[in-house]
């Protein structure tokens, strides 16, 4: 009995080393000995950006251009710019939005990416006023949302909760002042920036333009802008995300 038990495990051990041998050496030829079927079917990882996670963006509902309400929420799913200008700045407001134009160019056949410019004088600023500013900007992108609201205060907080500075003082050209910086948002609604030489998170992109790269000298017709290529950079970096 003993003899037959050892007749059939021989057997059973003979057709496993016909059957299943030969497919372990293709493997190890192909080096995917540790891939199994239902690990072949997971996605890759998708590739890091390296960029730096600084924040949830604040909750905000506002009014484009075209009178439709777009949200924080609705933005979800895209990268996006986002910004605080108004239509009569006579000083950097034009300076970001022609840089933004080149960043919408760039981009524009991304239908995951976007741009949020939120006016900080939604008083004059109408959807009708920033439709047509828009239009003067020839901003035809689908995804460039020039935003307004009913209340400044509600902006003018929301600009507050971003830690970017806008403020109205009747003394400064067009009777508003406000930074010219660039937030950088991913499509998972987090603030999203690279850091320095020194490790620090940089928060914000530079929306203006200076004459070189060692005085750094504000130059609205200067051609170093060391902001809005980075941003372009890691634009496209998060869409690949």
């Amino acid at each position: 009995m003993k003899n037959k038990s050892y007749v059939g495990i021989t057997f059973i051990i003979l057709i496993f080393g016909i059957i299943f041998i030969p497919k372990i050496i293709d493997r190890f030829k192909n080096d995917d000995i540790v891939k199994g079927d239902r690990l072949n079917r997971v996605e890759k990882p998708k590739k890091d950006s390296g960029l730096k996670n600084i924040a949830k963006v604040p909750l905000f509902t506002l009014t484009s251009q075209d009178n439709v309400p777009i949200s924080s929420d609705s933005l979800k799913g895209k990268v996006y710019v986002l910004e605080f200008f108004f239509s009569t700045c006579p000083s950097i407001c034009p300076i970001m939005n022609r840089n933004l134009m080149d960043v919408a160019q760039k981009f524009s056949s991304k239908k995951d990416f976007a741009i949020a410019s939120i006016t900080i004088n939604p008083k004059y600023d109408t959807p009708e006023v920033l439709k047509n500013h828009a239009e003067q900007l020839h901003a035809n992108f689908d995804n460039w949302y020039f935003l307004t609201s009913d209340s400044q205060d509600y902006i003018h907080q929301l600009a507050k909760k971003f830690n970017l500075y806008v403020g109205e003082n009747l003394n400064a050209p067009g009777g508003f002042e406000h930074s010219g910086l660039f937030a950088l948002i991913d499509k998972n609604g987090n603030i999203r920036c690279r850091t320095d030489q020194f490790g620090n998170p940089i928060l914000y992109y530079s929306a203006l333009n200076f004459s070189d790269a060692e005085g750094f000298e504000e130059d609205p017709h200067g051609k170093f802008r060391p902001g809005v290529d980075a941003i372009m950079e890691d634009i496209e970096k998060l869409l690949n995300e």
